[in-house]
This record gives C-alpha cells, structure tokens and sequence, in this order.
C-alpha cells in the first residue's frame, strides 16, 4: 500500500463515517461471533450426524456412514407420523387461544373497569417455567383430583368424567388446553399493543359515518394489526409442532400423547441413536419452513386489501384493468396510423 493510500486511509478512520463504520463493526462482532458459534455450526454438525448411524459414546473413527438411510427412516416410521398427527391437536388449540386473545385483547384496549388487573392474571402464567406448569396440571388432571372436585361442585358425578389423562379420545385435548392456559395472556398483550397504536382519529371517522363495533374491528383494527397478527399465527403454528413440555412432563408421551419432540427425545437419549434424531431435526425444519412460508403466502392474499390506503383492491384491479385496455387501444392506434402512412407512402 502506498504512502498516499494510507495517509487517505487514516483520514477516512478518523472521519464520522469511519467512525460509524468502526463502531457498526465492533457492535456486529460478538452478537454474530456468537450467533456463528451456538447456532449454525451446531446446526451444520447436526445435519452432518444424520448421514451417520452413531451413538454419543462411539468414537468418530468407528462413525458408519449411511447417506440417507436415517431420512427414509423418518418417513418410514409410524411413530414419527403419528407424532405429527398429533401436532395438528396443538394447531387446532393455538387458533383458538389467538381467537380468544384478539377478542378480549380488543376488548381490553379500551378503558374497562379492572383492565389492567385483568390483563395481569391472564399474562402471569407465561411467567411461570413450563415443567412448573406441567407438574401443576399432572395434579389438576389426576383422577379424583382438582378438576374432578370442581366438577363434582357442579353436580357431575365422577363415575362419568373420563381420565383425562389416559382415555386417548380426550387426553390430547387436555395437554392442548394447558399449552392455551400458558401462551393466551402473551398473545393477548402483544395483540393489545399492536390495538393501542392505531391512530384514534380513524374511530372517530368511523363513528360520524355510522360504524358498529364490528365494523371498526373489521376494516380499522383487523388491517391496522395485521403484521403482529401474522406473526403470531406463524409463531403459534411453527410452535405446535414443536410442542414438548407438556406431554413429556404430564404423560411422559405415553397413551398417544408423544409429539414429535417427545419421539425424537426418546430416539435420541433412550436408544441413543444419534443419526436418526438429527435427520428427524432437519426434516422438522423443513417443515416448519414451508409451513412459514405458506402462511406468509395465505395472509399477504388475505390482507391485500390492507395494503392499499384510499383504493380498494377492487377498485385497483379495475383501474390495472383499465390501464392495460387503454395501452392496448394506443397500441393499434398506433399500428393503425403506422400502415396508413405506409399506404400513402406506397401511392
């Protein structure tokens, strides 16, 4: 490097971009060095054991190598399916939990008597560790126990209550129901966030040209709050299928209550068969990537009305319309004055 270069070198790191760009740079080192470390080398050296039949203890000499093997097995295997069918009860109980949370959320963002009180119990639970929450509805769930005692106050006799926890009609429905009571009062904060930065002006507007409550929820609410409300379905649904506390701690997985976590646990750290469970993680992942990226597809044609300010979509599909008929009608007109100057130039 010449002498010029670095004296212009030197000025540029002592000038305000530089030292901008110095400080960009050593705030981006240690987040990336970390996210680098834990995260996707870990990950790499994951999708490097599925191409492997190991166990943890076996020595990377004596590692067989057996290409795909693990991922036909995955696909191959009963358990590993029936796990994903039961990830569709946990999708069922996340939409209901985020139906319940907008609903009280745009209740709540308004001033109500008690709001905030409220909005605290409901919140509390997502405070609590998940194995707590387990080991609490282990107990409510027992036979004989909280829920049945309440239900026995009510009138209902428990010779007709179910086990909740062991009559495969209902015991999925059970686990759902705790993992709703957990994750409600956060989906309903964030909701209630995203209510109160809509600008007021707007129900007011509403309100002179005689708007219910259903319809400022419908066109005013529900458009305004569609990216927390995208993201909430993506993270609920992407987190159905990697549901696990509650049945590994509540059942252990047993009775037909084992998700796909609690089957790759088990792969894993009981038979120790370390290629199996990282080829299962990698197909999991797959999954839940499609699975994004056919909800971002789905909202954007569900909210595309959103996405226009003074036009309806309607009406913008018209106008498109309209345009091309128009470009279409100056191009002959075009071609049509061009033939009759040829014409004329011909005679």
């Amino acid at each position: 490097m010449s002498e010029t270069n670095r004296k212009s070198f030197r000025q540029w790191l002592r000038s305000k971009k530089g030292q901008q760009a110095i400080t960009i740079i050593a705030f981006m080192i240690i987040p990336l060095t970390l996210l680098i470390v834990f995260t996707y080398l870990p990950f790499g050296e994951m999708v490097r054991f599925s191409f492997y039949k190991m166990k943890y203890t076996t020595p990377t000499d004596k590692w067989k190598f057996v290409g795909w093997k693990n991922y036909i097995k995955v696909f191959s295997r009963d358990d590993c399916f029936r796990a994903l069918r039961i990830s569709l009860y946990y999708m069922v109980g996340s939409l209901v939990q985020l139906a319940l949370a907008l609903y009280l959320a745009t209740i709540l963002s308004f001033k109500v008597r008690g709001g905030n009180i409220f909005k605290g119990l409901m919140f509390f639970p997502f405070l609590i560790n998940g194995i707590a929450i387990g080991f609490i509805f282990k107990f409510f769930y027992t036979r004989g126990f909280v829920l049945d005692t309440v239900l026995g106050w009510l009138g209902i006799s428990q010779d007709v209550l179910p086990y909740w926890l062991k009559d495969k009609a209902i015991n999925n429905w059970s686990l759902v129901a705790t993992s709703v009571w957990r994750y409600f009062g956060q989906n309903m904060v964030l909701f209630i966030g995203a209510i109160m930065s809509v600008d007021s002006s707007m129900y007011e507007a509403a309100e002179l040209d005689g708007a219910n409550s259903f319809q400022k929820f419908w066109y005013i609410i529900l458009p305004s709050i569609k990216t927390i409300v995208t993201l909430n379905i993506i993270l609920s649904i992407t987190g159905s299928l990697s549901a696990f506390e509650p049945p590994y701690v509540i059942t252990s997985g047993g009775n037909g209550t084992a998700t796909y976590f609690v089957v790759m646990n088990e792969i894993a750290h009981v038979n120790q068969n370390v290629g199996l469970a990282s080829a299962m993680a990698v197909v999991l992942l797959l999954i839940i990537f499609a699975c994004t990226i056919a909800q971002k597809l789905f909202f954007k044609y569900i909210f595309r009305n959103a996405d226009t300010d003074d036009e309806s979509f309607k009406a913008q599909k018209a106008r498109r319309r309209a345009e091309k008929a128009a470009a279409k009608a100056a191009r002959r007109e075009k071609r049509s004055t061009a033939g009759m100057s040829a014409a004329k130039g011909g005679k």
